[in-house]
């Protein structure tokens, strides 16, 4: 598992997350990839492409899993 860190922010979008943590090549195909219901936040599918994503919250694609500190 990656850690993402915010480094003083309070959340980043979902399709920018997968973006730079180089889980998705754009941030076009991240939403595509949010769109078609390949992401999970905290277990449960999302498909809201630009859902803030907070400190404590686990992201998982393909069999990746980011967790965001």
């Amino acid at each position: 598992m990656q850690k993402f860190e915010l480094d003083g922010r309070n959340y980043i979008e979902l399709n920018n997350l997968l973006k730079v943590t180089g889980l998705c090549e754009s941030g076009g195909v991240a939403k595509t990839r949010i769109a078609d219901g390949q992401v999970k936040v905290d277990d449960k599918i999302e498909l809201r492409k630009r859902c803030k994503i907070h400190s404590g919250q686990r992201i998982e694609f393909q069999g990746e899993q980011v967790q965001v500190c």
